[in-house]
């Protein structure tokens, strides 16, 4: 599934820094899983992975045990999709488990742009229709996801609970939300929204704790990595982590690269081993 802020196109660049063999693997702020999917055959133990977002853990759960009944569901969605059925099951919110999973990927598959965002007050998803058809997954993806998830711990975690397990000889990738920057004076929009993908808003007082929890897996043999905007205040948090600086393209809040001008956005990477 596509994701804000997933680093599906910058793995080539992440992917050096990550160890050749894993023993056990974790991710706290799972999202759509690129870096997961990619490093699954490195990994000899077990995979830990997590996400505050409980829409989003409740679907990963269903891809992972009932994937022959969610694909049912998946195409009841499909068969129906319009953008009128789509603010109907947006304000919709139905009881069970596995059709609250549906319903996510539904409105992730056909939302603007693919965001997920939840209003501060109410935690319901807000994002309008994205003018596309509902794609689900083909017969492939699905025999593909029940061999990558075979195994797999996922549970709705806060990363302070979930970088208390990681040991020595373990490997934690994080790609926490980014904090939201203002590149002009004067500008009221932020460039990036990406930290309120749950009612819940991923602050600075989170990445200064999250910087703290790195610095103690660092101490007990814990080796790690963390993708985040490069600024001077990301580098000051870690001032014992190497630093990987680079630009990619990113095309902010559009639907395709036709809507806007994509400008260049400033990555790093911190390697914490």
């Amino acid at each position: 599934m596509r994701w804000a802020g997933g680093k599906t196109r910058l793995l080539p660049k992440l992917l050096p820094y990550v160890p050749e063999t894993i023993r056990n693997y974790h991710e706290p702020f799972l999202g759509g899983g690129a870096m997961f999917f990619a490093v699954r055959q490195r990994l000899g133990g077990t995979a830990n992975l997590a996400d505050l977002n409980g829409h989003l853990v409740n679907a990963w759960l269903a891809m992972r045990d009932e994937p022959d009944k969610l694909q049912e569901l998946l195409e009841w969605y499909k068969a129906r999709d319009s953008k009128e059925f789509y603010y109907e099951v947006r304000a919709s919110y139905p009881a069970g488990a596995l059709e609250q999973a549906a319903r996510f990927l539904y409105l992730n598959g056909t939302s603007w742009n693919h965001l997920w965002r939840e209003n501060s007050k109410t935690g319901a998803m807000n994002v309008p229709w994205g003018d596309r058809a509902f794609k689900g997954f083909d017969q492939e993806t699905r025999n593909l996801l029940k061999v990558l998830l075979a195994g797999v711990e996922v549970r709705q975690e806060d990363f302070r609970i979930a970088l208390t397990r990681p040991q020595e000889g373990d490997f934690v990738y994080l790609d926490p939300p980014y904090l939201p920057v203002f590149t002009n004076p004067g500008e009221k929009e932020p460039t990036s929204k990406f930290n309120k993908y749950t009612a819940r808003v991923f602050g600075q007082r989170d990445l200064e704790e999250l910087a703290a929890l790195c610095a103690q897996m660092s101490d007990r043999g814990v080796r790690w990595i963390m993708s985040n905007r490069d600024t001077d205040g990301v580098r000051d948090l870690f001032p014992r982590a190497k630093v990987v600086r680079f630009t990619t393209r990113r095309s902010l809040a559009a639907q395709s690269k036709r809507e806007v001008e994509s400008r260049r956005s400033p990555e790093a990477i911190v390697v914490g081993w």
